[in-house]
């Protein structure tokens, strides 16, 4: 058996660079293209200073696996603190697209791993994970509490149950 094969697959966090490459990809999408964006701007005025640092702890709490990180949880709530910070702000559909679309520019520009495995699992994330924004930002968002923290991994996401 090669020695390649002998080590464990490593989580997504890893694959992305750990957090320091997390950090640099929340700093330069909230710093240099969502808050200078007219459609994006409006929803993130008035944003904490260590917004992108939040986002960077979610995003490696979320990318590092069973046994990864839980600095988010700890620090800010998890996944309720999370989804309450979208309640009442109506998101819509377009600037969820635009979100979307800066944050994969993003990655490109901060050099995220390029390979397919990494991106379509990366990708996946941020549109389930952007698509439940749009859920919580609405009118009927489902109770905040009955989520847990999202785990992704290379083969599986978790379910989401429309009413739990």
């Amino acid at each position: 058996m090669s020695e390649h094969r002998d080590k464990p697959t490593p989580s997504i966090l890893e694959w992305a660079g750990g957090l320091a490459a997390l950090e640099r990809l929340t700093a330069t999408f909230y710093g240099k293209h969502v808050l200078n964006d007219p459609l994006l701007a409006p929803v993130f005025a008035g944003m904490d200073s260590e917004h992108p640092q939040h986002v960077a702890l979610w995003l490696a709490e979320v990318f590092g696996g069973p046994d990864g990180p839980t600095g988010y949880s700890e620090g800010r709530g998890g996944h309720a603190h999370m989804a309450g910070r979208h309640l009442g702000r109506h998101i819509t559909e377009e600037q969820r697209r635009r979100w979307v679309t800066l944050l994969m520019d993003s990655a490109d520009e901060v050099g995220l791993p390029t390979d397919p495995e990494f991106r379509a699992v990366f990708g996946y994330y941020i549109e389930w994970g952007s698509r439940m924004a749009l859920i919580y930002s609405g009118d009927n968002p489902p109770p905040i509490d009955a989520a847990p923290m999202p785990r992704w991994g290379w083969n599986q996401t978790p379910p989401w149950q429309p009413g739990n």
